[in-house]
């Protein structure tokens, strides 16, 4: 969520800024800083009316110690007068501060000035390839058919279990998922972020504090009966363990990983770029989430986008890193890199990863703040301050395996890269 002060202050910048990120209603702005004004008049006349009935509270006791009850009590009838005034101010107050932040929660959050102008995804900026593109054999096919000639996944035993879009991993396909994870974790871990297991549901306060809701309703899984939201990403129970907690700078960065299963309706998908793997409603994904000095936080996004990159390097695919644009953005974004991966068999970039630097969106609307260490470092300035969050995928399995087995079959099977031999315990699937 923005923050009313900068707002107030930055309003034509803000304007800009949420053009850039093609808000519709930019409008939006002026009716919010007309409620900004309400609440603050208000609460000046709140502030004023009850500092009277405190002075007035402290003259009918001066009253009453002289044995003047008669003015004391002319007193008290003004008093209550004022409480009664007090309390329709109050209640109004309270309804302004309500309509204010309901207008702040539907504006996004502002893009980084870096981020390119544009509206689709053709707009988005290629900022580096890696990676040898492979060349198939004649024989080569997509994942859709190398699933059924290996049985690894099963769409159709899935979709009477579940639905369309729930997949059935079986043998060699299940064995390459938990390879895949552990792999991954690994990896995080190793590069310092501390692992955890978080549950699969969580409440209202979890999802409107990533920014899930009120954006993206229409794309969760919504349990009623608990009011429970299934995760769309583990970035949701993660960033929200320090909800509500003034964190020590000095215990700063905060690093975590987790896997878990994702689900997502994905409400209106259909076609060829969803067959497969390439869109599903359930999937398995390592999440790496960072809460930053909000100093640092570009550092750590950049240190963030390599640390990824050199995962895709191990795993031996042609990659590129794309900045997105305005229009491509997500709701809660400042600044984000996807991450595609080249698919051979389908001639296609697949994405596999976003990278995404949040500032203060998420941990304004989390109250996730720390204290500086050192007054004297801060100009003397020791109150609490927002910290920034960041998260990545690190990485989502689907479009990883789609790849994986269309850019590596051979006459002779799937050859898996080196990394994955010791996890899987084989070199092929065969």
């Amino acid at each position: 969520m923005l923050q009313i002060n900068y707002i107030r202050q930055n309003s034509a910048a803000v304007k800009e800024r949420l053009a850039l990120k093609h808000f519709a209603d930019l409008s939006a702005i002026d009716r919010l800083l007309e409620t900004d004004e309400q609440v603050r008049k208000l609460k000046t006349a709140t502030e004023t009316l009850q500092a009277s009935i405190n002075a007035a509270s402290k003259e009918i006791g001066m009253l009453m110690g002289k044995g003047e009850k008669d003015a004391a009590e002319i007193k008290k009838q003004e008093v209550a007068q004022r409480k009664n005034t007090l309390q329709d101010l109050s209640q109004q107050l309270a309804d302004a501060e309500r309509s204010l932040h309901d207008e702040l929660v539907i504006l996004p959050n502002l893009p980084h000035s870096s981020v390119p102008k544009g509206k689709t995804p053709e707009d988005n900026e290629v900022v580096r390839e890696g990676g040898i593109k492979p060349i198939l054999p004649a024989t080569a096919v997509p994942h859709w058919d190398i699933i059924k000639q290996y049985d690894i996944v099963d769409f159709e035993t899935g979709a009477k279990l579940t639905g369309s879009g729930f997949p059935l991993y079986k043998g060699k396909g299940a064995k390459l998922q938990r390879a895949l994870i552990q792999y991954f974790l690994d990896y995080n871990i190793e590069a310092g972020y501390t692992e955890y297991l978080p549950p699969l549901l969580v409440n209202e306060s979890s999802a409107y504090g990533t920014g899930q809701l009120p954006d993206k309703e229409g794309q969760m899984y919504h349990a009623t009966a608990d009011n429970f939201y299934l995760i769309p990403t583990s970035e949701v129970p993660l960033t929200n363990i320090y909800r509500d907690e003034i964190i020590k700078e000095t215990d700063l960065p905060l690093k975590m990983t987790a896997y878990t299963p994702c689900f997502r309706r994905e409400a209106g998908s259909f076609g060829a770029d969803v067959r497969g793997l390439n869109r599903v409603h359930q999937f398995d994904k390592v999440e790496i989430v960072q809460i930053v000095h909000p100093d640092n936080s570009y550092q750590v996004l950049e240190e963030m986008v390599v640390h990824v990159e050199k995962l895709l390097q191990s795993l031996e695919l042609p990659y590129r890193i794309l900045r997105l644009c305005g229009g491509d953005m997500s709701f809660a974004s400042a600044l984000t890199y996807d991450f595609e991966v080249y698919s051979a068999a389908q001639q296609k970039w697949l994405e596999v990863s976003s990278v995404s630097n949040f500032e203060t969106f998420q941990t304004n609307r989390m109250k996730i703040r720390f204290k500086p260490a050192s007054p004297a470092d801060r100009d003397g300035d020791n109150k609490t301050q927002l910290l920034h969050s960041l998260n990545g995928s690190s990485l989502a399995l689907p479009r990883i395996v789609a790849c994986l087995l269309e850019n590596n079959q051979t006459t002779k099977g799937i050859a898996l890269p080196n990394i994955l031999h010791t996890y899987f315990g084989a070199a092929t699937i065969d």
